[in-house]
C-alpha cells in the first residue's frame, strides 16, 4: 500500500520496517486470492474454523495471522497453519497454544490499554506478569499488540499506541525479544506507524467494506 510508505516515511522510518497484515475476515477465498496475487503474503483472520477452512484452500506460503479471540478448546483449528497469534491475553491460552506438535508458533500479548469489558486483553498493570508466565511455559514472545476505541478521527488513537510502545519498551529491558507492536488499523494505521508500530492490521482499506 502506498499510504503505508509514505507514512513510514514521514515518521523516518523505512517502509519494510512495517507488515502489513490483510484482514481478510468475512472474505471469500477468491477475494484473498485476489490480493495474493498482487503479491502480498500476510493475512489476518479471527475466528478458528474460517481460518481452518481458508488455510486448507489456499497456498501454502500465505503466513496467517489470528488476530481475534481464541477459545483454548479452538487452538488445534489453528495452531499448526498460524504464522504469529496476536491475541493472548491469559496464561490458560498460552498453555493450550504450547501442546501439539513442533514447537509452538510466537505469540504476542494483548493488552486492553482502555478498560473496555467488551473487548479481549489483559490490563497494563498485569502484562508483565503475563510475559514472565508465558516465556516460563516455552513460548516466544514477540510484542504486545492493541485494539483502542474506535476513534472518530485517526489523533484519537495515539494516547493509546503511545501507551504501548512505552510498555514495550518498559517490558523489552528484561525480555530483549519483545520487539513487535501490533497496532494500527484502516482508520489509524498512519498514526500507529508514527508511534512506532511494527505490524499493522488492515482490511476495509485492502477488501472494501465487511461482507
Amino acid at each position: 500500500m502506498d499510504e503505508v510508505a509514505s507514512a513510514a516515511r514521514d515518521a523516518g522510518r523505512d517502509p519494510g520496517s512495517v507488515t502489513v497484515v490483510a484482514v481478510s475476515k468475512t472474505k471469500s477465498p477468491e477475494e484473498v486470492m485476489g490480493v495474493y496475487e498482487q503479491g502480498h503474503r500476510d493475512f489476518g483472520e479471527n475466528r478458528a474454523a474460517e481460518l481452518a477452512e481458508k488455510a486448507g484452500r489456499l497456498p501454502t506460503d500465505i503466513r496467517w495471522h489470528f488476530v481475534g479471540a481464541l477459545q483454548s478448546n479452538k487452538v488445534r483449528l489453528v495452531r499448526g497453519v498460524t504464522h504469529l497469534l496476536h491475541s493472548v491475553d491469559r496464561e490458560s491460552l498460552g498453555g493450550a497454544w504450547v501442546k501439539g506438535p513442533g514447537l509452538p508458533p510466537p505469540v504476542l500479548v494483548q493488552v486492553d490499554l482502555a478498560g473496555e469489558e467488551q473487548k479481549s486483553g489483559t490490563t497494563p498493570e498485569r502484562a508483565g506478569e503475563l510475559v514472565e508466565n508465558l516465556v516460563s511455559l516455552g513460548l516466544e514472545v514477540r510484542g504486545l499488540m492493541a485494539i483502542p476505541p474506535a476513534p472518530e478521527r485517526p489523533e484519537d488513537s495515539r494516547p493509546y499506541f503511545a501507551a504501548l510502545r512505552r510498555l514495550r519498551d518498559r517490558l523489552g529491558s528484561a525480555h530483549p525479544r519483545l520487539t513487535e507492536l501490533s497496532m494500527g488499523m484502516t482508520d489509524d494505521f498512519g498514526v500507529a506507524i508514527s508511534e512506532g508500530a511494527s505490524i499493522i492490521r488492515v482490511g476495509r482499506a485492502i477488501f472494501g467494506d465487511r461482507t
